[in-house]
């Protein structure tokens, strides 16, 4: 395959993942714009921190997860392993967690802490969905 065609694919399969996004429920969508808030947006506000830093790294790595399994496999609910990069990352900022302050960098970790893992447990659903069958994609039309 050249380069340009697999460039095309992941470009292709990095929209298709934006327009599942943006196609979901209004409370998926509400959801999924919190942890893009959470873990995105907000780390660029604290970037000179290194907790920030690995939040916004694995937030990046996991885009690119997504976007590889979207190409793969469509907007289903594997792409909930997209997420597996956040059980160390959480593990790592409940490390750091004692050692941090409580003012708003310590309560945007808490805060991150809280939003993943509930984020990993609606994840452990789907993919379970997924492997027992339930491999549609979960915003038709894109």
């Amino acid at each position: 395959m050249d380069s340009r065609r697999e460039h095309r694919s992941v470009l292709e399969a990095l929209v298709r993942f934006v327009r599942g996004m943006l196609r979901s429920r209004p409370h998926v969508l509400a959801w999924l714009m919190l942890l893009m808030l959470a873990n995105g947006i907000a780390p660029l506000v604290f970037l000179a921190r290194l907790e920030a830093q690995v939040v916004f790294a694995t937030f990046l790595l996991s885009i690119g997860l997504m976007t590889w399994l979207t190409a793969r496999y469509g907007f289903s609910r594997i792409l909930g392993l997209g997420h597996v990069l956040w059980v160390p990352m959480v593990i790592f900022l409940l490390v750091r967690a004692n050692a941090l302050e409580m003012d708003a960098y310590g309560i945007w970790v808490g805060t991150v802490v809280v939003l993943n893992v509930i984020s990993l447990m609606i994840d452990v659903r789907d993919v379970t969905q997924y492997v027992r069958g339930d491999k549609d994609e979960v915003v038709k039309g894109l």
